[in-house]
């Protein structure tokens, strides 16, 4: 059986609430104004989802949303910058990536991530090792839960015949592996995923 993880919220930290509330303490001054701006910044349908796919770069992005927010320019690309240092690797999900890599199972990624920060990842982080290949948004031009990244993925990872499960933080993404049909697991916390896994046959 092959595993393909998501990247953000199940093996990176992401909290976009928290990393507004530090950045721009001015507007979201507390939990739910910064729940608020999160809605509004990191819109997955609008200007953030184009960077996310690769059609917008940083300039334009901060430019977009400033216009449509209100915030400088120099406020957007702030938020920008900081997401580098809030994509930490999560120690506990790594430890179980590693873990099936040392078994031998075939392990691969597949995230709706920007370029830069894609670029950031693989020259940081050693985890990227025990993946088999992996696919980001940013750089194929198609995201989650399009039907066509999946099939990019089906592709590039040479998944014919293959049993797949696929763990992902998003219900919408989780739907369209199982409407694709692989099998997928909605992630929560580590505990919970490996329980599932364990299910599923894997020595998790």
């Amino acid at each position: 059986m092959r595993v393909i993880w998501d990247l953000g919220a199940v093996l990176l930290r992401w909290r976009p609430v928290l990393l507004l509330r530090q950045v721009l303490p001015r507007h979201a001054h507390d939990e739910g104004s910064a729940a608020a701006w999160g809605q509004r910044f990191f819109v997955e349908g609008g200007d953030w989802g184009a960077f996310d796919r690769g059609d917008l770069d940083e300039p334009a992005l901060a430019h977009r949303i400033a216009r449509r927010t209100g915030l400088s320019e120099a406020e957007v690309h702030a938020v920008v910058a900081a997401v580098y240092e809030e994509l930490q690797p999560l120690a506990e999900s790594v430890a179980l990536l590693e873990r099936f890599h040392r078994q031998g199972l075939r392990q691969h990624f597949f995230s709706n991530m920007p370029a830069p920060y894609a670029d950031h990842l693989e020259r940081h982080y050693r985890f990227i090792e025990f993946f088999d290949g992996g696919l980001f948004s940013g750089r194929v031009k198609r995201m989650k839960p399009e039907r066509g990244f999946y099939e990019l993925a089906h592709e590039r990872f040479n998944l014919a015949g293959e049993p797949v499960v696929f763990i992902d933080d998003h219900p919408a993404n989780v739907q369209a592996a199982r409407a694709f049909g692989w099998e997928a697991v909605l992630f929560r916390d580590v505990q919970q995923v490996a329980g599932e896994l364990k299910a599923l046959g894997l020595p998790a």
